[in-house]
């Protein structure tokens, strides 16, 4: 099991905050389209054994563009950003991209939005990186449901669903149902933790996430067969953040062991 950290929960230069992610014990690291722009912080990842399993191209997304745009030079400025995120990405050998869904929920709206993935999701394709779409309350594709739903709308290959905790327990779906529900469309998973309404981006195990429904999260996840890395995106506004992701992780650690405790049948 490989645990990442988002790194934008820590503060601090990027190459003060690898370092710090490194003696937390983490294996993999998510970030943003500004990060490992210089030679400094690209060596610095190398040399400490940190590759980048996922890359959020919806971070610095340039004013006015979007991804379902009206306006199609402003559309076309924003699937040039996530395409240049993309082609970073396979500079630094990240696994995945990801998009965030936009508010608009119209029928004309998500048909440009749909176009707009499909053409990245080839682009993706092209450099072996996997495109994701993360389920978001408050968006055009509120709930993991209908998010797959619009994959598969998509018919695209390389387009794929990126599971997140926190958002699951917003919109109150059951986490093994859509994890077994995505199957081999789950890209990616994000862990983080809230009261059931708000995306606080607590450490786990602090809002109404439970042990036991962590365990029966892992269980999902490995039912069928989810290979990458599991993320903790918690909030640079926790009081210790530092402190706040090495105790979701060693959370994740525990979870972990007893999911496949004796008794327990694990899949090959």
């Amino acid at each position: 099991m490989r645990i990442a950290c988002c790194i934008w929960a820590l503060s601090g230069s990027e190459v003060e905050t690898l370092r710090q992610v490194r003696d937390l014990g983490f294996d993999c690291v998510d970030i943003q389209p500004a990060h490992q722009r210089t030679l400094e912080a690209r060596l610095l990842a190398q040399e400490l054994a940190l590759p980048v399993s996922c890359l959020g191209a919806s971070f610095a997304l340039p004013a006015g563009a979007a991804l379902d745009h009206a306006i199609e030079s402003r559309r076309e400025l924003a699937i040039d950003h996530v395409r240049s995120t993309i082609e970073h990405g396979a500079d630094i050998g990240a696994e995945t991209v990801y998009v965030i869904p936009s508010m608009d929920a119209g029928p004309e709206a998500m048909d440009r939005f749909r176009d707009s993935l499909a053409r990245l999701a080839a682009s993706a394709a092209e450099r072996d990186i996997k495109l994701a779409i993360e389920h978001f309350p408050g968006t055009a594709l509120p709930t993991a449901s209908e998010t797959l739903e619009f994959i598969h709308s998509a018919g695209q290959d390389n387009l794929y669903l990126l599971y997140d905790s926190g958002h699951i327990q917003i919109s109150g779906e059951d986490p093994a149902t859509a994890i077994a529900n995505a199957g081999d469309r789950l890209g990616y998973v994000h862990l983080d933790d809230n009261d059931g309404v708000n995306d606080l981006h607590w450490s786990l195990l602090e809002g109404v996430m439970t042990l036991e429904s962590l365990v029966e999260t892992l269980r999902a996840l490995d039912a069928i067969g989810y290979q990458g890395a599991l993320s903790l995106e918690l909030s640079p506004a926790l009081a210790k953040p530092a402190k706040a992701l090495s105790e979701s992780r060693d959370v994740l650690l525990r979870a972990r062991h007893r999911a496949w405790l004796p008794g327990q049948t694990r899949s090959p």
